[in-house]
C-alpha cells in the first residue's frame, strides 16, 4: 500500500470528566503535532497517492476549526471527553468528508484509508485509522 503523510499543529484548551483523568479534569492547554496519512493500494494516473498540496491545505482547514479554541465551549463537544484519541478520530472523519466532497481532487477518490496521529509530546501520541 502506498501512503503520504502531511503535518500541521494545533493548540487547544479543554478539561475532562472522570477520576481517571486526575488533574486533567481541570481546564488545561494541549499542543498537538497532527499527522494525516493517506493510503491507497495503487497510485493514481499521475503516480501519486494524492496531491500533497491539497492534502496539506485540507488538513490545515480541518485543524483550523479546532486551533486556539476552548473545546469545552464548543457545542459540538458538549459532554464529550475530547481525549487525544477522540480528536484523532474527529480529524480523520473530517478529512474523509472532504475527500468525498472532492476537496482533495478527483484522484483522491481512490484513497482507501486515512490515519490521523496526534503527538502530545515526543514520547506520547494517539492515532485513529479508518477506511474511506
Amino acid at each position: 500500500m502506498f501512503s503520504i503523510t502531511v503535518r500541521d499543529h494545533m493548540m487547544v484548551a479543554h478539561s475532562f470528566q472522570g477520576e481517571v483523568f486526575g488533574p486533567a479534569q481541570r481546564l488545561h492547554g494541549a499542543t498537538f503535532v497532527v499527522d494525516a496519512t493517506f493510503r491507497r493500494n495503487e497510485l493514481d494516473e499521475d503516480n501519486i497517492v494524492v496531491d500533497i498540496g491539497l492534502a496539506t491545505n485540507e488538513l490545515r482547514a480541518v485543524v483550523a476549526e479546532l486551533n486556539y479554541r476552548n473545546l469545552d465551549d464548543e457545542k459540538e463537544f458538549d459532554g464529550v471527553n475530547t481525549s487525544t484519541e477522540y480528536l484523532a478520530k474527529f480529524i480523520a472523519d473530517r478529512l474523509v468528508d472532504r475527500i468525498h466532497a472532492g476537496a482533495l481532487g478527483e484522484g483522491a477518490l481512490g484513497i482507501a484509508q486515512v490515519a490521523v496521529t496526534l503527538h502530545e509530546s515526543h514520547i506520547a501520541w494517539a492515532s485513529f485509522e479508518r477506511t474511506v
